[in-house]
């Protein structure tokens, strides 16, 4: 089991696997070298995807701020210059327990490897302590595999796992719907009953909580700001518009049958323009998809009767579910699948939570999660100018969306369905394999080389 709380992590945009992985890991690095008074200088080196996309993804800030000594999930992203600069201006950084600080040139001391690809992962990083004659003294080769998870090499992806042994240890979406056959659980059920091996009730409660007033938060000031996006393409804001003029259209005594589409489109362009903007956002179940789950929870809260705070925690807890699934089946990187990995993923994980809070039994919460995610197959990950804006933020809307109708088909049938939810991701996963690596978040092919990004 993955628990709701390693899906969902509140952290930094733009980028959960470019962004939140490489500051994630570098604060790793930097405490395993706490009490070391040998170190004179540390560097730094990126491979792949990360390379590639890397400082249209913000990649070089994070590390540098996770060298510093800074958690993705209480950064004030505000301060990012103000510490970028610093270390820029210093030269060094001070580590836990040394005598004097450790020299890290922010031009030379990152090296972005452009040529070669680390066998395990294309988001590969190699971090290195030197002594004062520049003689390495110790190395870590990690990889950011998606959704802020990394692991270190040697290190198995199951290392993300919940070791701890719960109560309904599902691998798949056909034990999971044997456990809720048994026992009559909800899928939210079950896989609270697996949190609750891992945390108090008070604790599950508080921390879900937590998650949904982040993702509410997000779209609040989304939906206030304004302006261009920074990067260099000079996208503009259109949420805090498009608010506007929803507002104004809810005067009329003729309102279009289809504005519930453009609310929903607004919650999830809100939240991937803060994305884009480096702000706080919920990894769900990463930074490029992070939109899709906040949105749908939204037009929860809004637009279907009956919200409370019961229904909040059950949606996260069923996302959570699905989301565990795709990530230890096959995976939620785009680096690695595609874009069907997380618009598709987070697609799949917001229909099952709104088909569970609509009502919907745990085969109509299967089929809808399944029926979001088939008819995201192929999608590729091209982003312009290796920015998570074009054409990231209208595919957040377009994917939350899909999920609504994705779980109004559910609803509407029996649960009996052809197609199973461990069939679609294998396809997936299967699909991500066969994709070029121009299209899997390398901005080398589609959209990204066909469109200038000037």
């Amino acid at each position: 089991m993955i628990s709701v709380f390693d899906l969902f992590k509140i952290g930094i945009g733009p980028s959960s696997s470019h962004t939140v992985g490489p500051m994630v890991a570098a604060r790793r690095f930097r405490e395993r070298l706490a009490g070391r008074t040998d170190t004179a200088r540390i560097s730094a080196e990126i491979f792949g995807s990360l390379a590639w996309t890397g400082r249209g993804h913000g990649t070089d800030v994070a590390i540098f701020l996770g060298l510093l000594g800074h958690d993705p999930a209480t950064l004030d992203p505000d301060r990012v210059a103000e510490y970028t600069n610093a270390l820029t201006e210093r030269g060094a950084l001070d580590l836990p327990g040394a005598d004097a600080p450790v020299a890290f040139d922010t031009a030379h001391d990152l090296v972005f490897n452009f040529t070669e690809i680390l066998p395990r992962h294309t988001n590969g990083m190699r971090f290195r302590a030197h002594d004062g004659a520049g003689a390495v003294l110790t190395e870590t080769t990690c990889y950011s595999i998606g959704g802020g998870f990394v692991v270190d090499e040697g290190e198995g992806e199951d290392s993300v796992l919940v070791a701890q042994p719960v109560p309904y240890p599902y691998t798949s979406a056909a034990e999971l719907l044997a456990f809720c056959a048994e026992t009559g659980l909800s899928i939210a059920q079950v896989q609270r009953e697996n949190e609750r091996a891992l945390r108090s009730e008070s604790e599950i409660e508080s921390g879900l909580d937590a998650i949904r007033d982040a993702m509410l938060s997000c779209i609040d000031r989304g939906l206030r700001m304004d302006g261009e996006l920074p990067g260099g393409l000079k996208v503009r804001r259109r949420a805090k518009r498009l608010h506007a003029q929803l507002q104004e259209g809810r005067l009329s005594n003729s309102r279009p049958a289809h504005e519930v589409m453009d609310w929903i489109s607004l919650f999830a362009l809100a939240v991937n323009e803060e994305n884009a903007a480096g702000g706080r956002v919920v990894t769900a179940p990463t930074n490029g998809a992070a939109g899709i789950v906040p949105a749908v929870l939204r037009y929860v809260v809004e637009f279907c009767p009956g919200w409370c705070d019961a229904h909040g925690r059950d949606f996260l807890l069923t996302a959570a579910a699905v989301g565990g699934l795709i990530k230890s089946r096959a995976s939620i990187s785009g680096a690695e699948v595609g874009c069907q990995g997380e618009v598709g993923s987070a697609a799949a994980m917001a229909a099952a939570g709104l088909a569970a809070v609509l009502g919907g039994n745990a085969l109509q919460v299967e089929n809808a999660a399944e029926i979001a995610m088939e008819h995201h197959l192929g999608m590729t990950c091209d982003p312009i100018g290796g920015l998570v804006q074009i054409p990231c933020i209208e595919r957040n809307a377009f994917g939350a969306n899909k999920a609504v109708a994705a779980a109004s088909l559910a609803l509407r049938g029996d649960g009996i369905h052809y197609v199973t939810l461990d069939e679609v991701i294998e396809t997936m996963r299967q699909t991500g394999l066969d994709m070029q690596d121009k299209y899997k978040e390398t901005s080398l092919g589609g959209l990204a080389v066909n469109v200038a990004a000037c």
